[in-house]
């Protein structure tokens, strides 16, 4: 027996040798600068999401085709087939993209921006488009459609979902209160439809939306914005439909597109690179040149917790990892200034606080610009709030300035499955996070106070760092969600732009020429197969099974406490 777990043993250990080693041998192989043949069309593949943050790299082929693109990757790439002279077009082809309007407005935008190189930019729909994907490709010169598809573009709805009924069938009541009458995060779980507040902010924003997708394509199709309207009315649309309403111009197959391209470019077949290839593509051979200087891009995506990702899943932002990387990043002489990207609706409000003390101490030793993605609100907002210069884009989720408490009293789910619990306590308040207890009025004035408190500070800390009073930042709080521009008018934020307007800023505060080229530092930077399998898991609690399952934003009030959190998520439907 003992020869037989001896041998068993060692076969296993053999194989994670042959493994490392395999895995190794590719990256090694995969390190070597890929080839790209002079006269190349870039086919650019989008699908699912496009996150901001680094995924894990893997190093084995046929899964590195699976690996995500960042915005960053793909604002990246297209900026050096702009200037590689090898590359003679881009074919852009958007399939089933899960991300939100600010991404989309960056990504379109980095298209555009591709365009005024004079090199041909065409857009392929297919796998039944939706409003998402045709967004995108109004920025191309010519888009095609596969001819018996579906163009699913009908307009933009918000859904909310509520569990109130739910939870009284099983017998669990939730205890939320919170500060601000906008900060209806808890809503979902005490309520069975909209408040008037929600609604108020969710028609504010859904004109928002609407209105930048009818200006969009009416700017990119060459129509009036009242000839989109009426069109999306009458969506969605055969393919010959979408056609005969100049919403795409040529129906083609993939193959046909391809051949068209290749007439464009006066080829006699064409040369194709794939988006995960050409991503290995230096600046320096695409031709653009040394960079003179670095900056720092920081990415901070996800629900904000407490902790270091070390002994997690790394998902999310946690307070004590993002803390050490800005002490690290300030600390580094090689880097001259910081943009801090934030694609976050918040989360845990100390964690919250830990970050914005850390991003206070950054920027006393770098230039700092924060750049807002889809969404920087609640805590995501609060870490922000350094006095520095604030992009947004035009449909970022912003604000959201409030604090509320949620935790779930399962007395009456507990009944219904014969489950009692027993307690002593000491201390006036010990049971008042029990999952078993009821609120007394003494202590939810308590909480109250405590909430209050909280609140008080956030509003205080944006009041200081817009350079606002804090009567001026209270109207403007109350957990209400603004849109870019809405919060630009209110003094939110100060300018609406992507990462190249946040490029220029942190140049110019850096004292760095504008025509010098920049290199962009990412961080976290990406790790590999090895640090993900081999990172220390000391959490195999509910935090790690909840992130693993994908609902990690569950935690927070799961566990009770104060939170900075969205009071909804917006859903493009």
């Amino acid at each position: 027996m003992g020869k037989f777990l001896l041998g068993l043993l060692t076969g296993a250990v053999l194989i994670i040798l042959i493994f490392v080693i395999g895995v190794f041998a590719v990256a090694s192989f995969r390190s070597k600068p890929p080839a790209v043949a002079d006269g190349s069309t870039l086919i650019l593949h989008l699908s699912g999401d496009v996150p901001e943050k680094e995924p894990v790299d893997l190093a084995i082929p046929f899964l590195q085709q699976r690996t995500p693109l960042t915005v960053q990757n793909v604002w990246s790439m297209l900026r050096r087939a702009a200037a590689d002279s090898r590359i003679k077009a881009v074919i852009f082809e958007p399939q089933g993209v899960g991300i939100g309007w600010a991404r989309m407005q960056e990504l379109r935008a980095d298209l555009e921006q591709f365009r005024k190189s004079g090199k041909p930019l065409y857009a392929y729909l297919k796998g039944q488009p939706s409003t998402r994907e045709y967004y995108m490709a109004t920025a191309a010169s010519k888009i095609y459609m596969s001819p018996t598809d579906v163009l699913d573009v009908k307009g933009v709805a918000f859904e909310l979902m509520y569990f109130k009924n739910t939870f009284d069938k099983l017998g669990v009541q939730m205890e939320v209160e919170h500060a601000g009458k906008y900060k209806d995060f808890g809503d979902m779980f005490v309520r069975d439809s909209m408040s008037p507040e929600t609604k108020e902010v969710m028609n504010s924003v859904i004109d928002d939306v609407y209105g930048d997708l009818v200006n969009t394509v009416a700017k990119g199709r060459n129509k009036s914005a009242d000839d989109v309207r009426a069109i999306i009315d009458d969506g969605p649309f055969t393919a010959k439909q979408a056609k005969a309403r100049g919403l795409v111009d040529e129906l083609r197959y993939e193959d046909q597109v391809f051949g068209e391209m290749k007439d464009a470019l006066h080829q006699t077949g064409l040369k194709k690179v794939a988006e995960q290839d050409y991503a290995g593509v230096t600046d320096a051979a695409a031709g653009l040149g040394a960079a003179k200087e670095n900056i720092a891009f920081v990415v901070g995506e996800g629900d904000i917790t407490r902790g270091d990702p070390e002994s997690t899943d790394g998902t999310g932002i946690q307070s004590e990892s993002f803390d050490k990387m800005l002490t690290r990043i300030g600390n580094d002489s090689s880097v001259k200034a910081v943009i801090v990207r934030i694609n976050s609706g918040g989360g845990d409000s100390t964690a919250s606080d830990e970050m914005w003390r850390a991003m206070n101490e950054l920027r006393k030793r770098k230039p700092t610009v924060i750049s807002m993605s889809d969404a920087a609100a609640s805590g995501g907002y609060f870490m922000a709030m350094t006095g520095d210069p604030i992009v947004a884009y035009s449909e970022t989720e912003t604000g959201s300035i409030g604090v509320v408490f949620a935790m779930p009293n399962l007395h009456g789910l507990y009944d219904k499955v014969g489950v009692t619990k027993d307690y002593v306590s000491r201390g006036r308040f010990a049971l008042s996070e029990s999952d078993y207890h009821t609120l007394t009025p003494v202590e939810r004035d308590k909480l109250r106070m405590m909430i209050d408190s909280d609140y008080e500070d956030f509003v205080s800390k944006v009041a200081a760092a817009r350079k606002k009073p804090f009567d001026a930042i209270q109207t403007v709080a109350q957990g209400r969600v603004w849109m870019g521009d809405q919060a630009k008018a209110n003094g939110l934020v100060d300018e609406l732009g992507g990462i190249d307007r946040a490029i220029e800023i942190a140049k110019k505060k850096a004292g760095i020429p504008v025509t010098d080229r920049v290199g962009l530092v990412i961080y976290p930077p990406r790790r590999s197969v090895l640090d993900y399998l081999w990172r220390t898991d000391q959490d195999a609690g509910a935090d790690a099974v909840l992130s693993r399952l994908g609902v990690g934003h569950l935690r927070p009030w799961l566990r009770g406490g104060m939170l900075r959190v969205m009071p909804f998520s917006i859903q493009i439907k």
